[in-house]
Order: structure tokens, then C-alpha cells, then sequence
């Protein structure tokens, strides 16, 4: 493999491991790109070298698409060990995975495929402010989730 250049926030060449710090007239990186842990919009960032902007713009919809209803529902096949629901234990096989947004909180859910009782995801619930996050949590929730390999 290559060796890549690593750049600070000024587009210059990051100092190397162990070097002495920056001098206190260095201007500071960005805090953030574009999401916070607490759910809460961050500033706009300039995520410099990366030749983007992480723009925090309250209400937008993630990739242009419309807005739409506040869950997003995939089909996904549980891993080893399935995913742990509050009310019946442990579901296994194929399922299909809902992502809820509703009063400033997420709440994932679960239920087999093609029936009829959802099942909370065990600690599958927190607060999410930006109902825009919602695709993006989703997306990640099926990412962790969906497991058809084993």
C-alpha cells in the first residue's frame, strides 16, 4: 500500500507523531462533522483538506430526497445470537428492521418478516433531535444488524 500526505486543518502537512504541538497562533480544527452524540445540530464545520463542507442545516432532507414518514423500514436477516427485543427475548432468521422518529427520540423495532407484532430492540431507543439524522441512523442500525453471512 501507498503512503497518503496527512493534512491539518490549514491544508498544511499534519506534524509527525511526537512532534511539539502546534504553535497557540495554529487556528483550530473544526469541533464536529456535521453530528453530535447528544443528537443536537452542530455549528457548520469546514472540514479543511477533505474537500468538503459538513453543513448542519436544521430540517433538510439527507441527499435531497422529499421528506417523508417519520420511520424507515428494511428487510434484514439477525446474526449469530439474533437481536434482542424488550418484550419476547431474543428473534432470530429474517426480520424486517423499522427506524422510528417521533417526539425527539429514535426507537428501533423489530418483528419476523411479513408479520404482524413489532418488538422493541433492546436499547434501541435515544434522543434524536434532527429528524433529517433519521436515514443515517437507520442506515446504521441495518448496518449492525443485518448480518446473512453469520
Amino acid at each position: 500500500m501507498g503512503e497518503q500526505t496527512v493534512t491539518g486543518p490549514d491544508a498544511t502537512p499534519a506534524p509527525e507523531a511526537g512532534a511539539a504541538p502546534a504553535p497557540e497562533s495554529a487556528p483550530a480544527g473544526p469541533a464536529s462533522a456535521g453530528m453530535t452524540a447528544d443528537g443536537r445540530q452542530p455549528a457548520p464545520a469546514d472540514v479543511a483538506g477533505a474537500g468538503m463542507t459538513a453543513d448542519a442545516v436544521p430540517g433538510a432532507p439527507a441527499g435531497g430526497a422529499p421528506a417523508g414518514p417519520a420511520d424507515r423500514t428494511t428487510d434484514i436477516t439477525a446474526g449469530p445470537g439474533g437481536v434482542m427485543t424488550d418484550e419476547v427475548g431474543v428473534v432470530t432468521g429474517e426480520l424486517t428492521l423499522r427506524t422510528e422518529h417521533a417526539d425527539g427520540r429514535v426507537t428501533l423495532r423489530v418483528q419476523y418478516k411479513d408479520a404482524d407484532e413489532w418488538y422493541a430492540v433492546t436499547g434501541g431507543s435515544a434522543p434524536l433531535a434532527d429528524p433529517a439524522a433519521l436515514d443515517t441512523v437507520h442506515t446504521i442500525a441495518v448496518g449492525l444488524l443485518n448480518r446473512p453471512e453469520g
